[in-house]
């Protein structure tokens, strides 16, 4: 950094000791290189000068510039009410300017039949334009300053910044920062090689600088928001390719060179189904990654019953086979002994040692699990969280399975890595990516497996958004299924009534199904994360057995049922869900060969994230497109640390959900670069390092090899 960019943010006009203490306190801003980095997030266009009679009501939320000439000024009203109003007029029209405060400043600045540059935020009042407390300079003063002839920045900010700084100040503190470093020639070293930016038709640094806080044109903006955005993510791309890179050299994978006994005679004699295409194609890419050398980091991605779960133990009896352990780790104790009994109905006749390890696994079952996997005798473990504790020791842990990997924390997953020195090659499954996982995949440092058939006659699901309004109609639906001899889910977001959160509960809701649905006609069970366990797992075994026709309950069987005769799963107050959640509940019904619904319940008033979820939810079942649509909403998550969502921390300009194409560009860029000179050492690439080392701040685990 140069001398005046590390300069103490006091000394730029404007700010002072007071002001510098609090942007560092708020928005993290000491220096002025840190006051040049926060970019604008937003700017008004005032290239553009509106008439009066262009003013409308819809434009009551924006600010808007006008040029106006003064045809009257007055007073109006006593003490505290008492106000300023200009008269105004232009050639379509008239309209008046209104001050409440700053009266006498300002009255003493305004001339009668003088042409002003008026901006402000306009309403409608008795018929007329109005703005209140607007910016007003005479057009000479306007034109003089070339910065306010473009778009204009907004800067994110605090109630408490914003109180002492407001937007035209921030806008000035900025272009005095600007003038002390625009001569500057160590303040814009460039990263990028002239001929680099050539090929990519990139701006210099200083133009980025300069457009991205006073932008002249849209055009001059788009510039140099691409400029900044190509850097950023060139960085990113530095730092993971360059880790992908060396982990692949260190090889550091268990090789599996035998398709042995284990798999062949499942295969040829005990498959209960035939695969899919799409299982035999994922299964050979599993298999490619086991023998070559590399430590395999694989995303399978298939809907709920596409047959995710067969995949998984086929892939890992060619562990077994090959003399190396296997395990797969589940959220929920449902889950893991559905799992468990699947395989071992799987591995019948076959001589595989199978064994489960739950946090409420008996004495005798938790003995015999820590003592087979010790041993090496034990080939396949089930687990839930208990397979992170200390005591899980394995005698030769190659294969690890992840599912439903977006209920686990990355440190949790982290974890199991170190239940072998060499670390184990990984098979990560998910229903619907989560926003962190899907970023890591557009960067490219994950392997993709897609299960995109479902079984021979599974039907897709229909899913239809109801308003409460609808409740009746809802209502008869269900008798008709029921009718029919299929279940229904009930889901309820709350367990009890929660004076914070306006939102349907499960206690309110079973009352009402009861007085709807009574006895003996219709058998109602409930089911919630309160109750204990033997009570949670009687609920469902009896919903299972067909003993119930309606199981309320809450997201508590987001995983882990199947129950093939359910056909219908109702989620209410479903705004109060994210789109994974939605995606794994109505997960639960189309399990059988009869068509499933899901039907989604919510107020009539939605928020326009919470309407575009249900819509997206109505319009596909594929787990990808919905989680591209939750990367938008949410963000993107920190590729390098443990945050599952929200904004990465590392990025300041550039959107995973809208530029994967300079993504695809930076990646490319960053191979090459790489594969032509590993450490940045030749004097064209040096300086990309500064690049790659904003990525590299923070001394902590690299979690960005952990899917």
């Amino acid at each position: 950094m140069s001398e005046i960019l590390g300069r103490e943010i006091k000394y730029v006009g404007g700010v002072g000791e007071v002001r510098a203490r609090l942007l560092e306190r708020e928005v993290g801003v000491r220096t002025i290189g840190d006051l040049l980095a926060r970019y604008p997030y937003r700017y008004i266009d005032r290239t553009r000068t509106f008439t009066l009679a262009e003013i409308d009501e819809s434009m009551e939320t924006t600010y808007v510039q006008l040029r106006c000439r003064v045809v009257g000024k007055s007073y109006s009203g006593d003490g505290p009410k008492r106000r300023f109003v200009v008269e105004v007029a232009d050639p379509t029209g008239c309209g008046e300017l209104v001050w409440f405060q700053g009266i006498k400043w300002i009255e003493k600045r305004v001339e009668l039949q003088r042409e002003y540059i008026i901006f402000g935020r306009p309403s409608i009042f008795k018929g007329r334009v109005s703005l209140v407390h607007p910016e007003i300079e005479t057009v000479e003063q306007a034109l003089s300053r070339k910065e306010a002839c473009g778009f204009q920045g907004i800067y994110s900010t605090t109630e408490k910044l914003s109180s002492v700084i407001n937007v035209k100040a921030m806008h000035t503190i900025v272009q005095n920062a600007w003038n002390i470093v625009a001569n500057d020639p160590a303040a814009f070293i460039d990263p990028l090689s002239e001929e680099l930016r050539r090929r990519n038709g990139l701006i210099s640094l200083r133009d980025a600088i300069y457009n991205i806080h006073f932008p002249q044109s849209a055009e001059l903006l788009r510039q140099a928001r691409y400029r900044l955005k190509y850097d950023e993510l060139l960085g990113v791309q530095l730092t993971i390719q360059a880790r992908r890179t060396a982990r692949q050299k260190r090889g550091g994978g268990f090789i599996f060179p035998r398709v042995g006994k284990l798999f062949n005679t499942f295969y040829r004699e005990k498959l209960p189904f035939a695969l899919t295409g799409a299982q035999q194609r994922v299964i050979k890419e599993i298999r490619a990654d086991m023998v070559s050398g590399k430590q395999m980091n694989r995303l399978l991605q298939g809907d709920v019953g596409s047959g995710k779960t067969m995949v998984a133990f086929m892939s890992m009896l060619l562990a077994v086979d090959n003399g190396y352990q296997a395990c797969i780790m589940a959220p929920t104790e449902i889950l893991a002994r559905q799992h468990y009994a699947s395989m071992c109905r799987f591995a019948e006749g076959l001589n595989i040692r199978i064994d489960i390890l739950t946090g409420s696994s008996k004495v005798r079952e938790r003995r015999t699990a820590l003592e087979g996997i010790a041993s090496g005798e034990t080939g396949i473990l089930i687990g839930t969280h208990a397979l992170l504790e200390d005591r899980v020791q394995f005698a030769n842990l190659g294969y690890v399975v992840i599912d439903e990997q977006h209920r686990f924390g990355v440190e949790q997953r982290a974890k199991l890595w170190t239940k072998n020195q060499q670390p184990p090659h990984i098979l990560v499954m998910t229903a619907t990516p989560i926003p962190r996982t899907l970023a890591m995949t557009l960067y490219g440092d994950l392997e993709v497996s897609i299960i995109d058939e479902l079984p021979p006659g599974r039907q897709p699901i229909r899913t239809y958004h109801y308003y409460d309004s609808s409740r009746l109609k809802m209502f008869g639906f269900l008798r008709q299924e029921i009718a029919k001899g299929r279940q229904v889910y009930v889901v309820y977001p709350l367990i009890k009534e929660s004076e914070k959160m306006d939102y349907k509960d499960l206690y309110d809701g079973f009352e009402s199904l009861s007085r709807d649905f009574p006895l003996p006609q219709y058998r109602i069970t409930v089911c919630h994360g309160k109750m204990r366990p033997e009570d949670k797992d009687a609920a469902m075994a009896q919903f299972k057995r067909g003993e119930a026709d309606i199981l309320v309950a809450t997201s508590v069987i987001e995983v882990g049922v199947d129950v093939p005769n359910a056909t219908v799963m109702v989620i209410e107050s479903a705004e109060r869900f994210g789109l994974s959640q939605l995606h794994q509940l109505r997960g639960r019904v189309g399990r059988g060969g009869e068509q499933s619904y899901c039907i989604l319940m919510s107020g009539e008033k939605l928020s326009k994230e919470g309407r575009a979820r249900l819509e997206a939810m109505c319009a596909t079942n594929d787990g990808f497109e919905l989680s591209e649509l939750d990367l938008k909403l949410r963000g993107a998550g920190d590729i390098h640390g443990t945050q599952q969502s929200g904004e990465a921390f590392e990025l300041n300009i550039a959107n995973l959900a809208t530029d994967t194409q300079i993504m695809e560009l930076t990646r490319n860029d960053a191979i090459a670069i790489l594969g032509d000179d590993p450490r940045l050492e030749k004097s064209v690439n040096r300086a990309l390092r500064t690049l790659r080392d904003r990525h590299n701040k923070r001394e902590r685990i690299d979690f960005s090899d952990i899917s």
